[in-house]
């Protein structure tokens, strides 16, 4: 913001003080930037000052000088700065609080997910049930699973790929078309289609 001589002429801030601030525009950006730590929002908070000065010009005192003046009001923006930082602070803190207190939604889904999915995978020819119990719905590698079933690695897959075509055939079976088209709003508990 520019402040012209001609915006200055109704205003109580004496012409003299307002250009011995402008004359010390440096030394007042330099002592706000070491207590903010930021050139832009430094020269916002001098601004700032600048428009109260203009606006508060009768609170300057008739043996205080311009300069010490100004200092005032900056002492007081920067404290008012470093307030709402703190309380914006606290609030974040406080949000983040709330927030790892409330459920987890991705957990919500995938417990429900595998509620859903528990109840068709007992339909299945049991080996194809097993290898989805191990290694969908219990995150065992299916390395693992293949050696502790005695089969190839490679055989463990087949064997998973297929189990995951039963079940996906059994899932559009019990939840009609939405369960074609991944539709997460499954009613199956409540009485579906199928």
């Amino acid at each position: 913001m520019r402040i012209e001589n001609r915006d200055l002429e109704d205003q109580d801030l004496p012409q003299g003080a307002l250009q011995t601030l402008i004359a010390n525009k440096q030394r007042l950006l330099a002592f706000l930037q070491h207590r903010i730590g930021s050139a832009d929002l430094a020269a916002e908070l001098l601004q700032d000052a600048f428009v109260k000065g203009v606006e508060r010009g009768h609170t300057l005192r008739e043996e205080e000088s311009a300069l010490a003046w100004c200092y005032r009001l900056l002492r007081n923006a920067v404290i008012d700065r470093h307030r709402r930082m703190s309380v914006e602070r606290d609030a974040l803190a406080r949000l983040a609080q709330e927030l790892s207190t409330l459920p987890d939604a991705d957990r919500d889904l995938e417990r429900e997910v595998c509620a859903c999915m528990s109840d068709l995978v007992v339909t299945l020819k049991p080996e194809y049930a097993d290898i989805l119990r191990r290694v969908d719905l219990g995150d065992t590698r299916i390395d693992r699973v293949a050696a502790e079933l005695g089969i190839t690695a490679n055989n463990a897959a087949v064997r998973l790929h297929r189990a995951r075509q039963a079940l996906r055939q059994r899932l559009e079976q019990m939840c009609g078309v939405c369960a074609k088209h991944g539709c997460l709003n499954c009613t199956c508990k409540d009485g579906c289609s199928g």
